[in-house]
């Protein structure tokens, strides 16, 4: 019997290796081919019921009927959105787990002193998905009629108006600030534990005025069983033709919509995302997602802006918008 010399184990070996991996790497272009072959989880990082809670169930219902497997939704709700996003960070980036996140994505790398993930280095980018726009509406019975006498009341009377929101982060959160810094005037803000509890008591007259999404106030305003003093969006609405814009009101500058994304952990495989991908925007042209939000006051995102690159130039460009916003109303959480 031969004996092998140590350049010939040596050669075999390196053979052995070569082969496992093209064998290991057909099976993972291979199984990348079948993706999904079970059902995918949407994190929504709030409660069931609020306005983001909304549009991923459309955006998901629509998606699961594409993908042939389901896509369902699992609320994580907490500390501003950041314990549903950091649950996604440190999931498994096979494509399975993917996260919808709306414009509080981007505002808590500042809010929040210390999270437990790097905003633009723990995700990888599947599209954008709409851009809802906000309103400022307040208790049925406040005195003033249009949103110049809201600012002249508010400013009268800074020590006992209220200004609701849903807690730390969330967009009702985010457009208050807003509307102190733009009239120069800190208000007394009462934080709730989500939307629901927040609109409750403004419509029951606690609290004074909120800024939040269309998605969570125009059945209220349809009803009149709140008072809408504009929208937030660059034009008017087709919901509301004969409500201002925010700018028309007398706030100029004063335009910000509530964007929503879709995003995976960092490392999910390219071939995944470009089906997530393709299915967004599939989901996006659904003629009852479109008719949907309209019904909400928003409509889908373009083609264009369903895409990696342009969810990953918004969430960098929306960081870099709000750091000094958060910082001069000096409202952080731990």
């Amino acid at each position: 019997m031969s004996i092998m010399s140590r350049e010939d184990i040596m050669t075999r070996i390196t053979s052995l290796l070569a082969a496992t991996t093209l064998a290991a790497t057909l099976f993972a272009g291979v199984a990348q081919a079948d993706y999904p072959e079970r059902t995918i989880t949407m994190v929504v990082p709030f409660a069931a019921g609020g306005p983001t809670d909304t549009v991923a169930r459309l955006v998901a219902e629509s998606m699961s009927k594409d993908l042939g497997q389901q896509v369902i939704v699992e609320n994580v709700g907490g500390a501003g959105g950041t314990l549903g996003a950091g649950r996604v960070a440190s999931a498994d980036a096979d494509g399975y787990t993917v996260l919808l996140h709306h414009i509080g994505m981007a505002t808590s790398a500042t809010l929040y002193r210390k999270l437990a993930y790097d905003t633009l280095n723990a995700f990888d980018y599947v599209g954008l998905v709409t851009e809802v726009p906000m309103t400022i509406v307040a208790r049925k019975d406040l005195e003033p009629t249009d949103l110049k006498g809201l600012v002249d009341y508010a400013k009268a009377n800074k020590d006992t108006v209220t200004v609701a929101n849903a807690g730390i982060g969330a967009a009702s959160h985010l457009c208050g600030m807003l509307f102190m810094s733009a009239i120069e005037t800190p208000l007394v803000t009462v934080p709730y534990k989500g939307t629901g509890p927040a609109m409750t008591d403004l419509l029951g007259g606690q609290v004074d005025i909120m800024c939040d999404q269309t998605t969570n106030t125009t059945k209220q305003i349809q009803g009149g069983t709140i008072k809408a003093f504009a929208v937030t969006s660059p034009a008017r609405l087709d919901i509301f033709p004969d409500l201002p814009t925010a700018v028309e009101g007398g706030l100029p500058g004063f335009e910000v919509g509530i964007w929503h994304g879709v995003y995976t952990p960092k490392g999910t495989p390219p071939e995944a995302i470009a089906k997530l991908e393709s299915s967004l925007q599939k989901a996006l042209k659904d003629q009852n997602v479109v008719a949907r939000f309209a019904e909400l006051g928003t409509k889908p995102s373009s083609e264009a802006d369903a895409t990696p690159a342009a969810l990953k130039a918004k969430l960098e460009g929306e960081i870099a918008r709000w750091k000094p916003i958060i910082e001069k109303a000096g409202q952080y959480a731990d």
